[in-house]
């Protein structure tokens, strides 16, 4: 079941028919507070959130999906008519899996969700657990440790780690992790990567120091 939260009703009522007429089942909601009711009764296999919606934003909603242990895994792919890079950055740092400008074309939207889904059920079959020096990364609970003791990491925090943890010793640039940590192409200014490598760094302590920066192309884990 595929949900579609939008104000408008022309596009809402758009939205399902499409992902009907495409094999999907798929639901409309109105707002946050209709589509927080729903979540008590089921579980959608994607929602596609509006961020302009009346009372709640489609922000907060996804932070608080991201929030709840029951909703956390459910993928979102956001839709927002603003359309510059930073608003579609700050979606996908919240945890957005994707992103829809307004106006799409409605076969975009079901080939964006096609992707989404595609990728998020290739995750469920990676083995459970990765190691590099201290740090073993869990993929099931989505929980990393250093010597045994937690550390909070935000979602691109730990999409950077996993990613480094699964391709130990590859080199990935800027653009390389911003493509595939963040799923777009970005070729502006690419420091909240250097600014998400800081923050991990610091947080994994010494262990942050495996993380080496390659001068003029980008950063790789140096595992022993």
């Amino acid at each position: 079941m595929i949900w579609c939260v939008d104000d408008d009703a022309t596009i809402r009522e758009i939205e399902v028919y499409t992902l009907c007429s495409t094999g999907f089942q798929a639901e409309g909601f109105a707002d946050g507070r209709s589509m927080q009711e729903a979540l008590k009764r089921e579980k959608p296999e994607l929602i596609v959130l509006d961020i302009m919606l009346p009372g709640e934003d489609g922000v907060e909603i996804l932070k608080k999906l991201r929030e709840n242990p029951e909703t956390k895994r459910i993928p979102v792919i956001m839709a927002t008519a603003k359309g510059t890079e930073m608003d579609k950055i700050h979606s996908l740092d919240l945890g957005a899996d994707d992103y829809l400008v307004k106006p799409f074309g409605v076969m975009e939207m079901v080939s964006r969700i096609k992707a989404v889904l595609r990728r998020c059920n290739s995750k469920e079959n990676v083995k459970e657990l990765l190691y590099a020096g201290d740090i073993v990364l869990n993929l099931k609970e989505h929980i990393v440790k250093v010597k045994e003791e937690r550390v909070t990491l935000t979602l691109k925090e730990y999409e950077i780690l996993r990613l480094f943890m699964e391709n130990p010793r590859q080199v990935f640039s800027r653009e390389q992790l911003l493509s595939d940590v963040w799923g777009v192409e970005y070729a502006g200014e690419t420091r909240t990567v250097d600014m998400h490598m800081k923050t991990l760094r610091q947080k994994l302590g010494e262990s942050g120091k495996m993380i080496k920066t390659v001068i003029g192309v980008g950063y790789r884990l140096e595992v022993e």
